[in-house]
């Protein structure tokens, strides 16, 4: 609410640091509590609450056009999304699980134990408080950031710059919109199918399909530049990214060794580093060169997702 009245240039720019820095926890928090209730369930949800946030990023889109077009100041039209969100917020709230963030993942051990015939071992919250970066520990997280800053260059890819890659095949600006927007609804439809795709498949086999549909769809797209060709490559690219992240954030939480929560924190650090460097390095390699090399980056990000996805959990219950 404060970012309409920012006097200067630095006062606004300090304003959207705090705003990202609190955005990162509630994220590393959401998807920790995500995961918990992924654990009652004993089957993927992940996804479905990773689309429902594209649900929302588009909506708060649409929100914005709206003010817009209405000519509602920007200090009123923010404002009453704080409100209203906040009030969301409060109640969501209400719904949380209660007790550690550790409960589920002691009670479903014990559970697996005993359907194996197996003495249960100590619950887990006795080694929360256990942190272990040992070399595996260290490989792991650095291959899952990669892998989400993977999908972090695609997620960028598509938003920054699909119109302006459209723009440059000569489509008209309605057109051009549309990169962004079929982008995410693609993400948005294989993430709220991606469970059960994940649940028959596994993560890892699902991954490593994903990175090939996005390699050969841009590549194709890019090496025959057009522009239905470009927006069937940037759809193939939302539908074989769209269950990424997820998957790099189980895997991450499942680390032995850790507590409760640091692999998922370590790797979201590194997922919005990811988002901090793949403008620039599109960017660099377009002035180099041109947009459509710049692109190739999504083509590389599948290559790496294709020879990364070992590393990822082949279940979706810890």
């Amino acid at each position: 609410m404060i970012i309409p009245f920012a006097p200067h240039w630095v006062a606004f720019g300090g304003a959207l640091f705090i705003v990202g820095a609190l955005d990162a926890v509630v994220d590393v928090a959401q998807n920790a509590h995500g995961l918990r209730v992924q654990r009652l369930y004993r089957r993927s949800i992940l996804n479905s609450l990773h689309g429902v946030w594209s649900i929302g990023a588009v909506l708060g889109g649409l929100m914005g056009s709206a003010a817009a077009g209405l000519r509602l100041p920007l200090a009123i039209h923010l404002a009453t999304s704080a409100t209203l969100f906040s009030i969301v917020a409060l109640i969501a709230y209400g719904f949380l699980l209660p007790g550690q963030e550790d409960a589920e993942r002691a009670t479903e051990a014990q559970d697996l134990a005993a359907a194996d015939g197996h003495p249960a071992g100590p619950p887990a919250s006795q080694h929360s408080g256990r942190r272990s970066f040992t070399g595996p520990a260290v490989r792991m997280l650095a291959a899952l950031g990669a892998l989400a800053a993977c999908g972090a260059l695609v997620e960028d890819a598509g938003a920054s710059w699909g119109a302006l890659y459209l723009t440059g095949l000569h489509a008209d600006a309605a057109t051009a919109g549309l990169a962004v927007v079929i982008f995410q609804v693609a993400m948005t439809v294989g993430r709220l199918s991606g469970d059960r795709v994940v649940d028959r498949f596994g993560p890892r086999t699902v991954a490593r399909a994903g990175g090939i549909l996005a390699a050969v769809g841009m590549g194709a797209a890019l090496a025959v530049p057009s522009i239905p060709s470009a927006l069937a490559g940037f759809t193939l690219a939302g539908l074989g990214f769209a269950t990424l992240v997820p998957a790099a954030m189980h895997t991450a939480d499942e680390l032995p060794g850790l507590s409760p929560g640091t692999g998922l924190t370590i790797v979201n650090w590194l997922l919005r580093g990811g988002f901090l460097l793949s403008p620039l390095l599109v960017g660099f390699i377009a002035d180099l060169s041109s947009l459509r090399a710049g692109l190739l980056s999504v083509v590389l990000a599948g290559v790496i997702t294709i020879v990364l996805a070992r590393v990822l959990v082949n279940r979706t219950s810890s």
